[in-house]
């Protein structure tokens, strides 16, 4: 599966990074995951998968139910139980990370990515970034995904209590969430890490547009120069691009709009 992926500076070294929506890449994900208990063991039994297949069709079936349990939850009238806990979801996912939901969005399916970037950046820095982004985050989620696992025996105590264990629900989310970046980040050090030696040896037998796109390699780069001027129109000197044109990017380029101004919010 190709994804296109969004790559543009928002205030001096900060850089953005997203993923375009595809709604029906996610329509067919949620068609593929098992919706009942029963469903789920059939599609375990009826042939057999390795077990890391069969685990992660569990983890995809647990976190398909969370989500349902989550709209359930913001649907509850206000002043209810489970609105105050909706409200303390909101305040406690506003702490993740942005490059983590971008980690996130690298999904096992992702065979090769279409980087759009400004054509002001160099091609070979834009590849440069996505690769520390991808390392750092392997460095960092698989610690974090560890440190969630021994967490979890701990927080399960307080089930004996007559209230919501939101302890465990909410360190069992954050183990899936580190695990889905840690997955992410691996995946997107393979792809855009592929064919660089390569292109080395034949870089000075290629035009610069052919850089751009090595033959059967994971990884495009594509210069946008709508891209370019959404950036400098929505530039303000020292202080970045300003919020407006970050929204505009959203809209034009069809990236999460939620997920890209927490980029914008961290300068």
């Amino acid at each position: 599966m190709k994804a296109r992926l969004v790559v543009f500076p928002i205030k001096g070294r900060k850089w953005c990074f997203g993923r375009s929506v595809d709604p029906a890449a996610a329509q067919a994900q949620a068609a593929r995951t098992p919706s009942t208990l029963r469903d789920l063991w059939d599609t375990i039994t009826s042939k057999p998968k390795p077990l890391n297949a069969n685990a992660e069709l569990l983890l995809d079936f647990a976190s398909n139910k969370m989500n349902k349990a989550w709209v359930g939850l913001e649907k509850a009238p206000e002043g209810t139980v489970k609105n105050k806990i909706y409200g303390l979801g909101l305040r406690l996912l506003a702490r993740v990370k942005p490059s983590e939901i971008f980690l996130k969005s690298i999904s096992k399916e992702v065979s090769k990515v279409h980087v759009a970037y400004p054509p002001s950046l160099n091609a070979r820095l834009v590849r440069r970034r996505l690769r520390h982004i991808a390392l750092r985050g392997n460095i960092i989620h698989k610690k974090y995904f560890y440190g969630s696992v021994s967490l979890l025996p701990f927080t399960f105590a307080f089930s004996v209590l007559p209230l919501p264990n939101i302890p465990f629900f909410w360190i069992s989310f954050r183990t899936y969430s580190h695990w889905q970046a840690f997955q992410g980040s691996e995946r997107l050090l393979r792809l855009v890490s592929d064919c660089s030696g390569t292109q080395k040896s034949d870089a000075s037998n290629k035009s610069k547009d052919e850089l751009h796109k090595p033959l059967g390699c994971p990884w495009v780069l594509e210069p946008s120069e709508e891209l370019e001027k959404l950036i400098c129109d929505g530039e303000e000197g020292n202080d970045g691009v300003n919020k407006k044109a970050v929204s505009d990017i959203c809209k034009t380029f069809h990236l999460n709009k939620n997920d890209i101004l927490k980029f914008w919010d961290s300068m």
